[in-house]
């Protein structure tokens, strides 16, 4: 290879880095998550603190996309399975359209409570909050806040709490 070649190579690869970086959600394994307030579908007010004391699985997803959707029926089986344990979710729908949001919760049976969206999409406080990039984006968060994973898949995400809530 020529020094050229080897150049463009370079400046690919660390574009390519700094892309994989720039999507990436500002929070990891191992850190609080922070608190924050909304309002739910139902009119009230929640704070993500108000679940202290159980795990929780904050969801970024959109009834727009696809993988979001095709991830819900999966989530469904984890809440039936764990909610009586002390496992919630809470919803944040990066949306534009109301309605559409609204049909996709009860056609996808999100029967959880929490169910939050910011119609800004991306560009909303949350997803500003937590570097929200692309979704599906969960965070699976410990009864202290803490958090367990990031963009976990449901049979990780199912897997983790099966550990954690049978020890």
């Amino acid at each position: 290879m020529d020094k050229k070649t080897i150049i463009i190579l370079l400046v690919l690869i660390a574009g390519a880095i700094m892309w994989y970086k720039f999507r990436q959600p500002r929070f990891t394994a191992g850190e609080n998550a922070p608190d924050f307030q909304t309002t739910l579908l139902t009119g009230e007010q929640a704070k993500l603190s108000d679940l202290k004391g159980k795990y929780v699985l904050l969801q970024f997803w959109g009834s727009w996309c696809g993988p979001c959707r095709a991830e819900n029926p999966h989530l469904l089986e984890i809440y039936k399975k764990y909610h009586a344990q002390g496992f919630e979710i809470f919803s944040i729908g990066l949306e534009s359209n109301p309605t559409n949001w609204q049909r996709a919760i009860k056609k996808d049976g999100m029967i959880w409570k929490y169910h939050s969206a910011d119609f800004e999409e991306f560009d909303g406080e949350l997803a500003r909050q937590f570097n929200i990039k692309s979704i599906p984006a969960t965070f699976l968060l410990n009864p202290d806040g803490k958090i367990m994973g990031v963009s976990l898949d449901p049979e990780q995400i199912d897997k983790r709490l099966s550990t954690a809530l049978t020890n």
